[in-house]
């Protein structure tokens, strides 16, 4: 929680094109996000972009039918998206009738990311036909190289931004390759898979695979992966949320639900998002994904449930490690800060010769939400280099500016790739101080500083009557709701009745709004993360930014404000 962040209302556009349907509060809504009319909110999959509009699904699909009587080995990421990816079309070939596919991790601690010259030399122990890469391989230009040098074709999908040259793979698919005319470069790599497997399904005529079976898992990895919710997108999720929800969904899956306390029949897109996949991304930060993957293969309801098991543990093992993590993030940030030569460093580079490889995204991502600086949070591998995990805001290309850096500074950077928001790296620590510089320039020269400040965006107040479980759950139910299609926000003053700590980080309150007849639930997660704040006393009036909710606890159903940021009046 920002404490210095400004809160900006939404322009909203006439919303008249709605159907009387439509909650008013959801027509401001979805006004606010671009849609205007009932036709908008189709998200039928008659209003997905065509599988063969996607550059290269058609030679993806030609290139797999020659190998189906091969052995076909799929290597992913070790994210959920790459989780689900790989179980997609592991899924999808076993459904085909391949003759053999398995797939194959990289250890993230000790092969690093993408398919890489040892984890193809691991491969090839089990003398593939065709490498199949999932959520991964634009950037392995090496690894490629050694797959072909051995006579293995090499099939990438991916949906990360290439560099200025492609590796030498038989078939790429990528929705960012250059000059690529799909309707939607926000694919997830799970989204990539998914319409790689539709071209194939298509391209056999099998009359018995029906791809919208999968689409469970790329609801699930899309929302995983942060990637923009634009209309394709929503079309994916939300078509996948509904299997979900009607129990049509992968064993694992619905494991994973159990495990989280969640109710698959209630599912939205944040339970994905907050309670599901960090199960399932607890093991490729701490331990190895093969288990995630393994979980959403697994149908049998004994099996998928013990599996599901072992990762709600590691997850747990992981929020611990990442809570003392995040306090000596906060310890760091405030010692930079406080040095007699200190400049405010719009780009924040974090290391502790004791952070674990598999957290420091997270720790960037706090600190990031926190600061609203771009920071990277590194930490130390095994060969002794440094393995940096950025995390960007708004009108800040992280990857862009590694790019940048990396040409600038030849040598600097060994190896990076990413997203405009989210990215990875590796260097010598003994570059680290001159990267550190390096960065911060960089993102001076990139950021607006009235950016900086962090800006909460609102839809606006919400009269007395809208204060309601009725808008809340029309709210859940207007969704998916995700990256650059954002939850609503809104704002407004409120009245403290009651204030006391959760959690010894949390703030739970009880606060009146003008003209409401009873006093509303309201938690502020997290709001005691900054030093030396206390609870508002009683009577205090207060300004939230907030998310409405419905709350279920012990039997009962209630309203409940979620505080984004919180000042006193």
């Amino acid at each position: 929680m920002n404490p210095h962040a400004i809160i900006q209302r939404r322009c909203v556009p006439d919303a008249a094109g709605f159907a009387a349907t439509v909650h008013p509060v959801l027509r401001r809504v979805y006004a606010a996000r671009g849609l205007r009319e009932d036709r908008d909110l189709d998200l039928s999959l008659a209003r997905l972009l065509p599988v063969g509009s996607l550059e290269g699904a058609e030679d993806a699909a030609r290139l797999l039918a020659a190998h189906r009587a091969g052995r076909v080995l799929v290597i992913g990421d070790f994210d959920a998206d790459g989780a689900t990816s790989s179980a997609l079309m592991v899924r999808a070939l076993r459904a085909l009738r391949f003759a053999h596919v398995d797939f194959l991790v990289p250890d993230r601690f000790r092969y690093g990311y993408g398919l890489t010259p040892e984890i193809v030399e691991r491969a090839a122990t089990e003398r593939p036909s065709l490498i199949v890469t999932v959520d991964n391989g634009v950037s392995s230009h090496e690894g490629v190289a050694a797959a072909r040098a051995l006579g293995i074709a090499v099939l990438v999908t991916d949906h990360h931004l290439p560099g200025p040259a492609l590796p030498a793979a038989d078939v790429i698919v990528n929705p960012n390759l250059p000059r690529s005319a799909f309707g939607s470069r926000a694919l997830a790599g799970v989204g990539v898979a998914f319409y790689v497997v539709a071209a194939l399904a298509r391209h056999l005529e099998d009359p018995d695979c029906n791809p919208a079976e999968w689409l469970d898992l790329v609801a699930l990895g899309t929302i995983a992966d942060v990637v923009p919710l634009d209309s394709n997108n929503r079309v994916l999720v939300a078509q996948g949320l509904r299997r979900i929800r009607a129990g049509r969904c992968a064993g694992g899956i619905r494991a994973l639900v159990d495990a989280s306390g969640r109710r698959l029949e209630d599912l939205v897109a944040a339970d994905l998002g907050f309670a599901v996949a960090p199960r399932l991304n607890a093991a490729g930060r701490i331990a190895d994904m093969r288990i995630g993957i393994e979980c959403l293969l697994a149908d049998e309801p004994a099996e998928a449930a013990a599996l599901a098991a072992r990762l709600s543990a590691l997850n747990e093992e992981r929020r611990a490690i990442e809570r003392r993590m995040q306090l000596e993030a906060v310890d760091i940030t405030a010692a930079m800060r406080a040095a007699p030569d200190a400049a405010d460093a719009l780009g924040l580079c974090l290391f502790d010769e004791t952070w674990h490889p598999g957290v420091v995204g997270l720790v960037a991502g706090r600190t990031k939400e926190r600061l609203h600086r771009p920071v990277i949070a590194f930490a130390a591998a095994t060969d002794g280099s440094l393995r940096g995990s950025a995390r960007s805001i708004e009108g800040v290309h992280v990857r862009d500016a590694l790019e940048a850096i990396s040409v600038r500074h030849p040598g600097l950077i060994d190896k990076f790739g990413g997203h405009a928001m989210a990215a990875g790296l590796t260097l010598q620590r003994s570059n680290l101080a001159a990267f550190r510089e390096a960065f911060a320039a960089e993102v001076a020269a990139r950021a607006d500083p009235a950016a900086l400040q962090g800006v909460i965006h609102s839809d606006g107040e919400l009269s007395a009557a809208e204060l309601s479980l009725d808008t809340a759950r029309a709210l859940a139910a207007g969704g998916p709701w995700g990256q650059a299609f954002p939850e609503p926000m809104f704002d407004g003053e409120f009245a403290v009745r009651d204030a006391r700590i959760v959690a010894e980080r949390h703030l739970k309150l009880r606060v009146q709004a003008a003209g409401h007849g009873e006093a509303l639930d309201a938690i502020a997660f997290g709001y005691f993360d900054e030093a030396g704040r206390a609870p508002p006393p009683p009577g205090a009036r207060v300004a939230a930014a907030y998310r409405l909710e419905v709350n279920e606890f012990n039997g009962r159903t209630r309203l409940q404000l979620n505080v984004a940021h919180l000042r006193v009046a």
